[in-house]
C-alpha cells in the first residue's frame, strides 16, 4: 500500500511558476539502509503504511509519491552568511521533495538534505555526513520534545558511500535525510529576487505566503500586502527566538538562508545545548566573534528580519516596515516569558509577578552557571517540586540565602499540569540531556560498532520526556 488513506498531497508551490526553483534528479546511492523512520511524524501525513522497501524507495531514491511532484526541486535564495552577502547559493545538498496536508490540516513539505548535487551546489558533493545526519535526529527530538517549534527529522537513510571531510575524520560514512517542516520558503529567498530587483516575483511571493502558509487572502495594495507579511513573520520569528532561548538551544548559524518564513527552526548547524547557563557560550567554532553565541540570537534573528525588510523596501516602503517591524522586542519577551513558565510548568500570573519571577531565575543562572536542565527539571512545578529540588545536586546552591527571593517566589507557584509530576521521568533523579559529550558518545556506538542501541534508547528517553512535558 503505496500510502494511508489520510495521505493527502497538495503542490502549492508549483503555482508560483518558474523562476522559483529547479527541477533535479536525486543521487543515485550504492544502496538504502534505513537507520530512522519517523513512524510519528509519517502518521500524521497517512505514510506510516509504507513498507520498508516503499520507504526506502521514497526517501532514499525519491520515486515521486503518488500525487505530488513529478520532479524534486531545488529552490532558488540567496543569504547573509555571518552577515556578508552570498548571491552564490541555494539549495546545493537538498530539495523540496512533496508537500502534503497533515492531520492538523497544515500545509507541509517534505525536503532533503544529501540528495546529491544541484545547479547550486558549487563546488560540494551534494552529500550528508552519516554524523551529520544522526545528530540532527537528536536536535530535532529534543527541540520537539521541549515545546519548540521545530523541523523533525523525517527519514534517514544510510547510502553506502564514503564521505571525505575536513572537520571530521575521514573516510565516513553518508547518509541521505529527510526533514518534515511546515515550509521552506526563506528570507533568503526574497532575498534572491530584490538582487535581481525583481518586484513581480517578489509580489508572487509574498501572496502565495499569506494565503498558503497564514491563511490571510492577499488583498490590498502591494504595500499593504508586504506589510501584513513581515508583521507575521516577525510575530513567528520572535517566538522562534524565544524557543531557542527556553530550549537551551545554540543553533550555530543563524544566517538568513537558514531562517524560514513559518518560523520554525531548521538547516541546523554544529548546534549545541548549554552545559550551563553562559550567555557567550557558542556552537561554531569558527564563530570568533561569538555573533550567534547563546546570548546574541534573538539580536541575530532581529537582524535578520531587518534584510527580509531591506529585501522588500521597493514595494512596501520604509517608513511602513520599519511600522511593522517594531513590535519586535516585546513579541521576543512575551514570548519568552510564556516559554519559560511553560518549561517552569507553573501557572501564569500577571506580567508583573511573572516577569519578577524570571528575572531572579535569570539572574539565579548566569550567576550560578547552573545546568540548565538541572534547574528546570528540579523546580518543574514550582511548590510541588520543592522536596525535589532539596534532593538535588544543586540543593545548596538552590537554597543559599542569596537566592532565598527566588526560592520562594518558585515555591508560591502552582502547577499548570499537576499530572505531568506524576509521570514516570519525574519520578527519576536526572533531567534528559543532550550534551556533545553524550552525542559524541552515541555516534562513537555507531562508528565503532554499527551499534544503535544508544541512539535509540535516547530517542525514548527524550520522548518519555516530552510525553511528561505535555501531560495534562
Amino acid at each position: 500500500m503505496p500510502a494511508g488513506p489520510k495521505y493527502r498531497p497538495e503542490t502549492p508551490f508549483t503555482d508560483l511558476g518558474d523562476g522559483f526553483a529547479d527541477p533535479v534528479n536525486a543521487a543515485s546511492f550504492p544502496e538504502t539502509k534505513i537507520r530512522f523512520r519517523n513512524d510519528r511524524a509519517a502518521a500524521e501525513l497517512g505514510l506510516d503504511t509504507l513498507t520498508d522497501a516503499e520507504w526506502a524507495a521514497h526517501f532514499g531514491r525519491f520515486e515521486p509519491l503518488a500525487g505530488n511532484l513529478p520532479k524534486p526541486l531545488a529552490q532558488r535564495y540567496h543569504g547573509h552568511q555571518f552577515r556578508v552577502y552570498n548571491p552564490d547559493i541555494g539549495d546545493g545538498r537538498g530539495f523540496l521533495f512533496a508537500q502534503m496536508r497533515d492531520s492538523h490540516d497544515r500545509l507541509m513539505d517534505l525536503g532533503t538534505k544529501g540528495s546529491g548535487t544541484t545547479p547550486y551546489s558549487r563546488s560540494g558533493d551534494g552529500r550528508l555526513t552519516l554524523k551529520g545526519g544522526v545528530r540532527e535526529i537528536m536536535a530535532t527530538e529534543m527541540l520537539e520534545a521541549l515545546g519548540a517549534r521545530t523541523s523533525r527529522t523525517f527519514s534517514l537513510i544510510e547510502t553506502g558511500e564514503k564521505l571525505h571531510r575536513g572537520d571530521e575524520p575521514s573516510p565516513t560514512r553518508s547518509a541521505v535525510m529527510v526533514r518534515l517542516n511546515h515550509g521552506h520558503i526563506r528570507i533568503g529567498t526574497f532575498q534572491r529576487h530584490a538582487y535581481f530587483s525583481d518586484t513581480e516575483r517578489l509580489e508572487k511571493l509574498v501572496d502565495y505566503c499569506l494565503k498558503v502558509y497564514f491563511d490571510t487572502e492577499p488583498k490590498g495594495s502591494v504595500s499593504d500586502k508586504a506589510c501584513r507579511f513581515v508583521d507575521l513573520v516577525s510575530a513567528g520569528v520572535a517566538a522562534q527566538a524565544a524557543d531557542l532561548m527556553a530550549a537551551g538551544f545554540v543553533h550555530g548559524v543563524l544566517n538568513t538562508d537558514n531562517i524560514n518564513i513559518t518560523g520554525e527552526i531548521f538547516d541546523f548547524g554544529p548546534w549545541r545545548f548549554l552545559p550551563e547557563t553562559n550567555m557567550a557560550f557558542t556552537a561554531a567554532y569558527f564563530d570568533e566573534t561569538g555573533l550567534y553565541s547563546f546570548g546574541r540570537q534573538p539580536e541575530a534573528l532581529h537582524w535578520n528580519l531587518y534584510q527580509l525588510g531591506g529585501a522588500l523596501i521597493d514595494i512596501a516602503g520604509e517608513d511602513a516596515l520599519k511600522e511593522v517591524l517594531a513590535p519586535f522586542a516585546a513579541r521576543y519577551v512575551a514570548a519568552l516569558r510564556t516559554r519559560l513558565l511553560r518549561r517552569l510548568g507553573v501557572t501564569p500570573q500577571d506580567d508583573t509577578a511573572d516577569d519578577a519571577l524570571i528575572e531572579k531565575i535569570n539572574a539565579f543562572l548566569v550567576e550560578t552557571a547552573a545546568p540548565y536542565e538541572r534547574f528546570f527539571f528540579d523546580w518543574h512545578g514550582g511548590g510541588a517540586s520543592v522536596d525535589r529540588a532539596r534532593r538535588s545536586p544543586m540543593a545548596q546552591t538552590y537554597f543559599h540565602p542569596k537566592y532565598s527571593e527566588m526560592v520562594n517566589l518558585l515555591s508560591a507557584r502552582t502547577a499548570a499540569r499537576p499530572d505531568s509530576l506524576s509521570h514516570p521521568y519525574f519520578k527519576g533523579d536526572d533531567p534528559c540531556t543532550m550534551l556533545i559529550e553524550e552525542v559524541e558518545d552515541i555516534w562513537s556506538h555507531i562508528a565503532e560498532r554499527d551499534d544503535w542501541t544508544p541512539l535509540e534508547d535516547k530517542i525514548a528517553r527524550i520522548r518519555e520526556m516530552g510525553d511528561a512535558l505535555q501531560a495534562d
